[in-house]
């Protein structure tokens, strides 16, 4: 079943210097509960599809779906909670009451936000800081409390905008095992922008490879690699082909420019 489908998709930004042709005749199926990623160079158009599929950008052609519904009314139906490339956290706020702000714009009760936040950092591991302030935790563990911001209305599509771009390697890939660990235990289906090719190989079930501007999409490559995937996997042959596979494919995405 697709949650997402994109059937040629345009955007063009009009600028003082003339139109931006941000995408161009985009075409995409993504299936419920499919993990994929968005890879390509910077400028490609990654995070302007993400944010049409957000309602947070309007396609200037093309028909775009979510859940079987627009984007603006996915929106207000609640379909997905988006991550941003930072936490965006308020530090005046305790990190349960930074995840419970959308619940209390949405109109929660006090008792029903209580739940859902402690259920949410039950899922990232952050049950015993939920009383701290932003400033008080690491980068790594700012972006978990984003991440359960955007799971504590528990909706069906969880769309993330390079959340872990910014981390050390080592942060990187503790939250890369935790964001898998996440996805099976709930069978959300997750649409994720990076820049880096272990990542995607590592966490996807499809990798999307798009072109330099115009954003067009050049390859959809399916993973074969198990659900189950400790960080050793990335010494196998079936991760190393895979990567090889990647890299080829925005190589040529580069020389269809």
């Amino acid at each position: 079943m697709s949650v997402i489908e994109a059937k040629g998709v345009n955007l063009t930004f009009q600028t003082r210097d003339g139109p931006v042709h941000a995408l161009k005749d985009v075409n995409l199926s993504i299936e419920k509960g499919d993990f994929v990623s968005f890879i390509g160079p910077s400028g490609c158009g990654k995070t302007t599809f993400l944010r049409t599929m957000a309602a947070l950008e309007t396609p200037s052609s093309g028909v775009l779906s979510v859940n079987g519904m627009t984007p603006d009314q996915a929106r207000q139906r609640r379909a997905y909670g988006y991550v941003f490339q930072a936490p965006g956290l308020y530090p005046w706020r305790t990190i349960s009451r930074n995840i419970a702000l959308p619940l209390e714009i949405m109109g929660f009760s006090k008792a029903d936000r209580q739940q859902r936040v402690a259920r949410v950092l039950d899922l990232v591991e952050l049950s015993a800081f939920g009383g701290k302030f932003p400033w008080q935790l690491s980068g790594g563990m700012q972006q978990r409390a984003s991440i359960a911001r955007a799971l504590a209305f528990d909706a069906d599509i969880l769309l993330m905008d390079e959340p872990f771009g910014a981390l050390d390697e080592i942060v990187r890939d503790r939250l890369n095992e935790a964001l898998l660990e996440l996805w099976q235990k709930t069978g959300k289906t997750i649409a994720f922008v990076t820049h880096s090719i272990p990542e995607a190989v590592y966490l996807s079930t499809k990798i999307v490879v798009m072109s330099p501007r115009p954003g067009r999409i050049t390859r959809v490559i399916d993973s074969s690699l198990p659900r189950e995937r400790p960080l050793d996997i990335r010494d196998s042959e079936d991760f190393i082909r895979l990567s090889h596979e990647v890299r080829d494919a925005l190589r040529e995405g580069h020389g269809d420019d």
